[in-house]
């Protein structure tokens, strides 16, 4: 990861894994490739910041105060750890995040978290206009279902229609595998698939 300044971990909250308000398709996965590349950030010295989503009181899911609105207790967060509490999907809008990473240095970004074709997508893709180089871990990101025109659209043609979006202009799209193979690796050309 020496070409990660930070990592954003985005709305890994309890509603949205099994027995949440809001469970999405796809969230063990991306929870256990959040953990391996947590642990390898730590490892490697790369900030980790938190992001939260806190909706009013009366929404669907992600209330304030809501047990559902915290962040998944596996998680390891450490108390060196930034937490950035946000209102709307863009992480960047209403939150300071911007000055505190430009203030820190940091330009290039590891993103992961939920949901893709929600808050994921609203941040890379603010990111990208705010000037950050990100790379997007997407195997470490979930969604859902959704509908339109009276069709059902799969969890997984959502996540990989997002991300095909994402993917060349507004960021690098990469598996947790081979993030964490180029952090120990020293060889920087392209691995194969």
């Amino acid at each position: 990861m020496n070409e990660i300044d930070a990592m954003l971990i985005i709305d890994m909250q309890n509603d949205y894994y099994p027995g949440g308000r809001c469970e999405l398709e796809g969230i063990l996965p991306a929870h256990t490739n959040t953990l391996r590349l947590i642990r390898r950030a730590e490892e490697e010295g790369v900030e980790r910041i938190y992001v939260r989503h806190i909706a009013g009181g009366d929404a669907p899911f992600f209330a304030r105060g809501s047990e559902g609105s915290e962040l998944h207790g596996e998680l390891p967060v450490q108390k060196e750890d930034r937490i950035v509490v946000k209102a709307y999907p863009n992480s960047f809008r209403g939150t300071g995040l911007d000055a505190y990473l430009k203030e820190r240095g940091h330009n290039r970004i590891l993103v992961c978290g939920a949901m893709t074709h929600m808050c994921i997508d609203t941040t890379v893709r603010a990111g990208y206009d705010l000037g950050y180089v990100i790379t997007l871990a997407h195997d470490a990101c979930a969604t859902k279902e959704m509908h339109f025109g009276g069709e059902s659209i799969p969890a997984q043609t959502v996540h990989r229609s997002f991300v095909a979006a994402l993917g060349g202009k507004f960021c690098r799209v990469e598996p947790t595998g081979r993030l964490i193979l180029f952090s120990e690796n020293t060889d920087t050309r392209p691995l194969s698939n």
